[in-house]
């Protein structure tokens, strides 16, 4: 006790410095609860340092590589006809970067091309039952049972093709959606019509059974068609086969075939 202080002051000064510190204790216990609750959510936000400016740039995408155009058909001979409306596409980019089909009617098959050119397969085909390049007016829109034989048609020209299904929900790839036309797997509805004995025969003339649609071999459509054209918009070429060819295909002249790859030979002198 120093000289001078009371006995009383020097008991009620050591009372303040004991309630003092004890709350300062309490207070540094209320402020370590408080932080050990907290720390969950800004633990993190206070310990962690910013990422450098470099680490926090997005990588940019890598540019599309430019579509390559060039007409192949590899071992296969296609008609003149064929190779002339392919060439044409593939030279002029008509077919833009899509996949596309070729549709020869009076052979009865149909050529089915990757978007540069490169021919995927090629199979026989069902059309429409009567000979015709033009669609009936409103025939899209008749019941079956109101469509003469006559009528019952596959129209040639250029369509833009969407994939799509058919009011029994089939997977079909609409080439002429006003005319209810597409591209589907063979249907067996009919025995009577033999619809798959005609596929297997190589008469073109056997293969004119359908309303209007083409009828593909069930594998080749869901290994080539549908791949190709059934995940968006693609382009049909339909060959006509009552009317020239430049008739529908004015621009697809012989002088393209020059772009077509040479065919394999030996190399035997004459």
């Amino acid at each position: 006790m120093g000289p001078g202080a009371r006995p009383a002051d020097a008991a009620a000064a050591a009372r303040q410095r004991r309630d003092i510190l004890a709350g300062l204790r309490q207070g540094g216990l209320i402020a370590a609860l408080v932080l050990a609750a907290l720390f969950p959510f800004l633990g993190g936000a206070l310990w962690r340092h910013p990422a450098p400016a470099a680490a926090q740039r997005v990588a940019a995408a890598p540019a599309a590589s430019p579509l390559v155009r060039r007409l192949d058909f590899g071992d296969v001979r296609a008609p003149r006809d064929v190779t002339q409306v392919a060439a044409w596409a593939v030279r002029e980019a008509d077919n833009g970067d899509r996949a596309f089909a070729i549709v020869d009617k009076r052979r009865a098959r149909v050529y089915v091309f990757a978007a540069g050119g490169r021919l995927l397969g090629t199979s026989p085909v069902l059309l429409g039952y009567a000979v015709g390049d033009f669609s009936v007016t409103g025939i899209g829109h008749k019941a079956i049972d109101d469509i003469r034989p006559q009528e019952r048609t596959t129209p040639a020209g250029r369509f833009e093709s969407t994939p799509g299904r058919n009011s029994l929900g089939h997977e079909v790839v609409w080439v002429d959606y006003e005319a209810a036309v597409s591209m589907h797997r063979v249907r067996v509805t009919d025995p009577r019509e033999r619809r798959l004995e005609r596929l297997a025969t190589p008469s073109a003339a056997d293969k004119r059974i359908s309303w209007g649609c083409i009828n593909v071999p069930v594998a080749f459509f869901d290994q080539i068609v549908w791949p190709q054209l059934g995940h968006g918009r693609g382009v049909v070429y339909v060959l006509p086969e009552t009317r020239a060819l430049t008739a529908f295909f004015p621009a697809a002249a012989p002088a393209v075939l020059a772009q077509a790859i040479p065919r394999r030979g030996n190399s035997a002198k004459p």
